[in-house]
């Protein structure tokens, strides 16, 4: 019986380690919650929960594309420049309704996700390289077309940013609402197949016959989208348009939501639910360095910190 438990013992040890390479992130977001429950005053109300949701809601959006990018062995490097795009773009066509500034700003995030696509897929550009390149053009852009902050000042978009159902940010259920359609894609559709196929292998998926270009290009034009959207509600949210700051760093957040939350960076994977999680535990993290008044350089020490686990994590996870 003992020589039996002993020989058992490896599989049960790798048992927990899937088990926490899996499901690790809730586990941190879990402690993060009981952390700053039992040391942080006030956190346990409504109003700090609303405040932490609506400040990660574009942080989500963001990452849900960053994760179509990752699963198709690809990366999206310019999606805080593509936030700042949208913001720019907002505040030059508002004057046209709320609406159509959305889907201008929207459009605009799509052609620098076909620019992405188109040399990635076509030109053989390495991902880092080409959305590298759009993260610098994009911004350069947006700073082009508003060189400083402005006010924006619509009922419209203070409503979106601040308005609720049933007590539930719009911000809130628009994230949820695209996390829950992103995760039945990837999950229960052909497109989202195929994805995952091309992320595994994309010799192999070519060779089956995939279009693998146009499923990357729909990748990247999705990231792009999804990006610029989320610049939207971070404009909404604010009430000013701010392409010096706004996305800034963003694609690091985005990268670490995903690996954190069990996305392997070699592709063929995709976490939804984990990326969701992961985008929280940063906004904890965040959030609770920040009311127990740690200087801004403390909370990129703690990120670097989520980052290099991750990445051990997804090394471990490969091995297997």
């Amino acid at each position: 019986m003992a020589d039996l438990a002993l020989r058992r013992l490896p599989t049960d040890r790798a048992a927990v380690l899937r088990g926490l390479q899996d499901y690790g992130v809730h586990a941190g977001v879990a402690v993060l919650v009981l952390v700053n429950i039992l040391v942080t005053p006030h956190f346990l109300t409504g109003e700090n929960f609303r405040t932490q949701a609506v400040q990660v809601a574009p942080v989500i959006i963001a990452a849900l594309g960053m994760a179509l990018a990752i699963g198709s062995e690809g990366i999206d490097l310019s999606v805080g420049s593509v936030m700042a795009l949208a913001t720019s773009l907002v505040s030059l066509y508002l004057g046209y309704g709320p609406w159509i500034a959305l889907l201008v700003a929207v459009l605009g995030g799509a052609a620098v996700g076909v620019a992405n696509g188109a040399l990635v897929a076509w030109v053989g550009v390495q991902p880092i390289v080409a959305t590298l390149a759009l993260m610098v053009g994009a911004r350069g852009l947006a700073l082009v077309l508003l060189p400083q902050l402005k006010d924006v000042r619509d009922p419209g978009m203070a409503a979106l940013g601040s308005g609720t159902l049933a007590g539930i940010p719009y911000l809130v259920l628009i994230a949820a609402g695209l996390a829950l359609l992103v995760g039945l894609v990837v999950r229960h559709t052909l497109f989202g197949r195929r994805l995952l196929a091309i992320g595994d292998s994309r010799p192999a998926a070519a060779l089956a016959g995939l279009p693998v270009r146009r499923i990357l290009l729909l990748v990247y034009v999705g990231s792009g989208a999804l990006a610029a959207l989320a610049g939207v509600l971070a404009t909404a949210r604010l009430t000013a348009s701010d392409p010096t700051s706004l996305g800034t760093l963003m694609e690091l957040s985005a990268i670490t939501a995903v690996v954190v939350g069990g996305t392997p960076l070699s592709g063929g994977r995709v976490r939804i639910g984990g990326t969701v999680a992961g985008a929280v535990l940063i906004q904890l993290l965040t959030a609770t360095l920040i009311k127990h008044d740690l200087p801004p350089s403390w909370t990129q020490i703690a990120q670097a910190v989520v980052i290099v686990l991750a990445v051990y994590a997804a090394r471990e996870r490969g091995k297997r």
